[in-house]
C-alpha cells in the first residue's frame, strides 16, 4: 500500500472483503470493534495463498504467498483490513513503511488512498443533497462561485449536473491526476481547472454532451469539490471531516493536502513500481476529492460498513436508505454516484 499500486491493493482487500461478506450475510450486525479470535489458521491460509496464478492447461498453479507477492511487485509495506458479515474481523500489517525505512507498518500508518477518495467524497455531497444544500440535478453553474463551467457546443441542450460529475457521465476531461512533488509550486483548484501553471494537467473542459455516455473523469469529481467548497463557505477537509469522517469513527483520516507535521509523520511513503522511492516520500494533490484521502483500511472499513448497513436501513450516520440506494444505482452502465458496480 505505499505507492498509487500498493495503495489500491491493500485497501481493495477491505472493500472486496466488504462485498464478500456483504453477499454471504444472513443477518445484519450493528458494526463492533475489530475481532482477532480464532482467525489465526485464516490469516495464515490468507498470508500462505494470497495468489494463486494460472500457468495454463495441464499445468500446476503458481501459488504465491503475501511475503513472495510484494518481494515480487517491490511492495515495502501493507495494511489489511478484513470485514466479514458486516464486521470488522481481523487487521494486520506488514513490512514497513518505506524503502530503506526500519519502521513497521502498523494498522493505523496512513495511506494515500488514491482514487478510493473518490465514494467519501461522493457520501459527503449526497449529505449535502439530504441538507436541502446541494442538487442533484441542477446545472452546477447556478450554485458555482468562483469558476464557471465554459458553455459550448455540447452544453446547448444538457448542462453539467452533480449527478452526471459523480457518475462521471458529464462529458468532461482529464481522466486522473499524477499529483505534485513536494517541493513544486502547488495550484489552486480554479488554475486546475483552467490548467494554468503551475496546473500540471490540462483544462478540465465538456467535450461530449453531458448524460450520453460515461467517460471516467478526475476532472469533474474536481468541479464536485469546487461547488461542496463554493456552497459550503469551508475548506474541504474541515468539510470532509464533519460531513463523513467524524461521524463514523474515521479518526485515522484526512483529505488534508499536504498533511500537517503530526499525520506525516504517520503515513507510508510513497514507492514506484520498480521499488525506488518517490521523492520527499509522496505526492501532493490538491484535487483532494479525486485523489487526496489520507485513510487506513480499519478506517475505510468502516466507510464499506457504514455504506453497507445504510441500504439494509440498519444505520443513517452519513446517509438515509433512500439515498444510499440511490448511491450505488447505475446512472448509465455500471455507473453509481461514486461508486461502480458489477452484475453477477
Amino acid at each position: 500500500m505505499l505507492t498509487k499500486r500498493t495503495a489500491h491493493f491493500a485497501v481493495a482487500l477491505a472493500l472486496l472483503a466488504w462485498f464478500v461478506g456483504f453477499a454471504g450475510a444472513q443477518s445484519v450486525l450493528p458494526p463492533s470493534p475489530v475481532r482477532s479470535n480464532d482467525n489465526s489458521d485464516r490469516i495464515q491460509r490468507i498470508e500462505k495463498n494470497t495468489a494463486v496464478i494460472s500457468l495454463g492447461e495441464n499445468k500446476a498453479p503458481l501459488k504465491l504467498s503475501l511475503h513472495e507477492l510484494m518481494d515480487k511487485f517491490n511492495v515495502p509495506g501493507l495494511s489489511i483490513a478484513v470485514i466479514d458479515n458486516f464486521q470488522i474481523v481481523w487487521v494486520k500489517a506488514y513490512g514497513v513503511i518505506g524503502a530503506g525505512s526500519k519502521t513497521p507498518v502498523t494498522p493505523k500508518t496512513l495511506f494515500q488512498a488514491g482514487s478510493i477518495s473518490k465514494p467519501v467524497t461522493a457520501a459527503a455531497a449526497l449529505s449535502m443533497v439530504e441538507a436541502g444544500k446541494l442538487s442533484l440535478d441542477q446545472n452546477v453553474n447556478d450554485q458555482l462561485k468562483s469558476w464557471k463551467v465554459p458553455d459550448s457546443e455540447f452544453t446547448q441542450t444538457q448542462k453539467v449536473t452533480l449527478r452526471r460529475l459523480m457518475s462521471h457521465t458529464a462529458g468532461l476531461t482529464i481522466h486522473g491526476f499524477p499529483g505534485y512533488d513536494v517541493d513544486a509550486p502547488l495550484p489552486t483548484v480554479v488554475q486546475v481547472l483552467n490548467g494554468e501553471k503551475p496546473a500540471n494537467t490540462a483544462a478540465v473542459r465538456v467535450d461530449a454532451i453531458p448524460g450520453t455516455k460515461a467517460v471516467y473523469s478526475g476532472g469533474g469529481v474536481t468541479i464536485e469539490q469546487l461547488l461542496m467548497t463554493d456552497v459550503s463557505g469551508k475548506p474541504f477537509p474541515a468539510l470532509l471531516r464533519e460531513t463523513v469522517l467524524d461521524k463514523i469513527g474515521m479518526s485515522n483520516s484526512s483529505y488534508e493536502q499536504p498533511l500537517p507535521p503530526a499525520r506525516a509523520a504517520a503515513t507510508a511513503w510513497g514507492t514506484y513500481v520498480n521499488g525506488k522511492p518517490v521523492h520527499g516520500k509522496w505526492h501532493i494533490y490538491p484535487e483532494m476529492a479525486a485523489a487526496g484521502l489520507w485513510t487506513t483500511p480499519t478506517d475505510l472499513a468502516h466507510f464499506a460498513i457504514e455504506i453497507a448497513l445504510s441500504k439494509n436501513g440498519k444505520s443513517n450516520r452519513i446517509l438515509s436508505q433512500k439515498m444510499t440506494n440511490e448511491m450505488l444505482t447505475p446512472v448509465l452502465d455500471t455507473v453509481g454516484l461514486g461508486f461502480f458496480s458489477r452484475k453477477g
